[in-house]
């Protein structure tokens, strides 16, 4: 291919917003000589890399705005630690059927357990399914929305997160709310009811979470809305992050 002809594809790919096809065609030309590969093969590999290239910009994009604090992924938990798993639905989960069906999950256990671990995981599957996700703990949104009321946007904030397709609660009832803080983390809720995906992990059990909103009757409805349908999975074991902990310790010691 002359320089002249190869400058106008260019062009002419990046006119069809195939920027990464662009920037690599020169490479891939260079590559597929020296392979003496065919010009069908040469265009299917060229296609497959502009939507990989895609597929990893679209996750890098889900992921920013979903804010995990940490990037967790399945892979990386320890199912040993958690010795009462179901890891079959953990791993349907990972499908995000749940979101298509709109159905909520709940992880209940104590501290240490893994919980956050799971619902990062989970978020970050939902990310690489091309869903919208975001990671907030239930005091940082509180905040949020206390403080959108008095700069009076609270109803655009709220429809920002209802319209996320996955939204990730943590930490239900580690930090009690105002009766006002209740209220609006009921609101938010309320909204996304059969409009998308709530996933929340939590140390209290659900005769517990009047604590945390305050009025049982507020409280009682929104575990009608909540667990309808929802995947509730308890984390009845020892502290996942203890046990992790023990076992580096331990891998230190062998090496040492």
């Amino acid at each position: 291919m002359t320089a002249g002809a190869l400058m106008e594809l260019q062009a002419n790919l990046k006119g069809l917003n195939l920027s990464h096809m662009a920037r690599n065609l020169e490479g891939a030309l260079r590559q597929a000589r020296e392979r003496a590969i065919g010009c069908d093969e040469f265009l299917i590999e060229l296609t497959a890399s502009e939507l990989q290239a895609r597929a990893d910009s679209r996750l890098a994009r889900r992921t920013r705005e979903a804010k995990f604090p940490l990037m967790k992924t399945l892979e990386t938990f320890d199912p040993s630690a958690a010795p009462d798993l179901d890891i079959r639905l953990l791993r349907d989960l990972a499908g995000g059927g749940y979101i298509q069906e709109r159905r909520n999950v709940i992880f209940l256990g104590r501290s240490g357990t893994g919980k956050t671990h799971m619902a990062t995981a989970l978020g970050i599957e939902a990310c690489k399914n091309n869903f919208r996700s975001r990671f907030v703990t239930c005091y940082g949104l509180v905040n949020e929305l206390i403080e959108a009321r008095q700069e009076r946007t609270l109803q655009r904030l709220i429809q920002k997160y209802v319209r996320y397709d996955l939204l990730i609660l943590d930490e239900l009832g580690y930090i009690p709310f105002t009766k006002e803080g209740a209220e609006l983390l009921f609101q938010v809720l309320a909204e996304r009811h059969e409009r998308g995906s709530v996933m929340i992990t939590t140390n209290l059990g659900f005769a517990d979470w009047t604590q945390v909103f305050g009025d049982a009757a507020m409280t009682a409805a929104l575990l009608d809305r909540l667990t309808h349908k929802a995947h509730i999975i308890n984390c009845p074991w020892e502290s996942y992050r203890l046990k992790q902990s023990l076992k580096e310790k331990g891998k230190r010691s062998k090496n040492s």
